[in-house]
């Protein structure tokens, strides 16, 4: 038997979270779901600002199937990106796509990159991958937390279960207060999905 593939809906996402983007660049979105036989389970958090953590990060194909989703579901979204990827020529297209070049050399200005994004649109998805790399991370970056407590954001699982085909907008997460606990938490809910290279994460 095949496997029912369900369309990509803009009804996954909030209203208020919906972005202004034309007919043509949602179907891109929901048709390259359809094509490839991914499903996405689960809608986005209704709440005025959101932070989803986006994992496992184990491949250069994590922004296609995510970006996609995004443009399927019409969701309005900011991202933190390495500075290097926003090159004369194509730098436009990514902040088109809601990406904010960040320079990890000074993680200290990451906080305010934010922080200019939120007071731009109140009504916000921050997507954070806290891996900060595709390849094997020892400790993950605890910065989307601080993130998430300065601007007031609600903080959900985003997963990406490559073996299953899925992306999935999971649980709520309520942080408590314990940077490393909370972490840890995060980490043992991602071990139940798998990335396009398991043995990375």
């Amino acid at each position: 038997m095949s496997r029912q593939v369900i369309p990509v809906s803009q009804e996954q996402c909030p209203a208020h979270l919906r972005a202004n983007r034309s007919a043509l660049t949602r179907w891109i979105g929901r048709t390259f779901y359809r094509s490839i036989g991914w499903n996405l389970e689960g809608s986005l958090a209704n709440t005025e600002r959101l932070l989803v953590v986006a994992a496992p990060h184990t491949s250069n194909w994590d922004f296609v199937f995510g970006i996609s989703m995004v443009l399927g579901i019409n969701a309005r979204i900011a991202w933190l990106g390495k500075h290097t990827i926003f090159v004369p020529g194509f730098g436009w297209f990514m902040r088109w796509l809601g990406g904010i070049p960040v320079n990890r050399d000074k993680p200290e200005a990451v906080m305010s990159y934010v922080n200019e994004a939120v007071k731009k649109d109140n009504g916000l998805i921050i997507v954070v991958a806290p891996e900060g790399t595709r390849g094997k991370s020892k400790k993950w970056k605890s910065g989307f937390l601080r993130i998430a407590k300065n601007n007031n954001c609600t903080i959900q699982m985003g997963a990406l279960d490559f073996p299953n085909k899925r992306i999935v907008l999971g649980d709520v997460f309520e942080p408590t207060g314990d940077n490393e606990a909370d972490i840890a938490a995060i980490i043992q809910y991602y071990n139940q999905f798998e990335g396009r290279y398991p043995d990375q994460f």
